[in-house]
C-alpha cells in the first residue's frame, strides 16, 4: 500500500448532496472542481428529481473536515449548482447497487452463493452453468462484505453504481 493509499484510509467519509440544472456541462464543472484540487471521488452519482429542470448528484469522497468545508465552498460558488449539503450518515438514508457475476461451475457452489445471496436479501438474476450473476442493494460497507465473502468463488465481473441518498424526514 502507498503512502497516499494509506493516508486516505484513515480520512473520514463524506456524503456530498447537490442540486444541479439539468443541462450539458455540469457534471464536467464539478469533476474538474475535485480534479483542480486534487480531490477522490469515491462514487458519483447523478439523476433527475422531482423538478424537471433539476438534477440531484450524489458525491462520496474522503477528506478531513477543514478541506471538505473548502471543496463545500467552492462547490457553491459554481454557477450551475442550486444547493450543496454534506449529508451526516445517521440522519441519511442512502444505498448502493451492485451486480456481481462470479463463477459458479457446479451445482454446490450454486447453492452456496444463493444462499449467501438470500441472507443478504440479494436477488439472483441469472443463473449459468457456469457463471452466476446477484444483485445487492445496501450501504457500501454491506456490498463489500458479501464481496469479500464470495471473493473465494472468483468475480468475473463487478459493476456498482455508487451511492444515493436523501436526509431522513423532512430534511431537504
Amino acid at each position: 500500500m502507498s503512502s497516499s493509499e494509506s493516508s486516505q484510509s484513515f480520512k473520514p467519509w463524506y456524503i456530498i448532496s447537490s442540486l444541479v440544472e439539468n443541462k450539458p456541462g455540469v457534471l464536467f464543472r464539478i469533476t474538474n472542481l475535485f480534479r483542480a484540487r486534487n480531490f477522490n471521488i469515491e462514487s458519483i452519482t447523478v439523476g433527475s428529481t422531482e423538478q424537471a429542470d433539476l438534477s440531484r448528484m450524489t458525491i462520496t469522497t474522503r477528506s478531513d473536515e477543514r478541506t471538505l468545508d473548502q471543496l463545500v465552498k467552492q462547490l457553491r460558488k459554481l454557477i450551475d449548482i442550486v444547493d450543496v449539503k454534506v449529508l451526516e450518515t445517521y440522519k441519511t438514508v442512502y444505498r448502493e447497487l451492485a451486480l456481481i457475476k462470479m463463477k459458479a461451475e457446479d451445482p454446490t457452489t450454486r447453492m452456496e452463493i444463493t444462499n449467501f445471496a438470500s441472507i443478504f436479501r440479494a436477488n439472483i438474476l441469472d443463473i449459468g452453468k457456469e457463471a452466476i450473476i446477484v444483485e445487492l442493494t445496501g450501504t457500501p460497507d454491506k456490498i463489500d462484505a458479501f464481496k469479500n465473502l464470495v471473493e473465494y468463488y472468483g468475480i468475473i465481473q463487478l459493476a456498482r453504481t455508487g451511492v444515493s441518498a436523501l436526509p431522513r424526514g423532512m430534511e431537504s
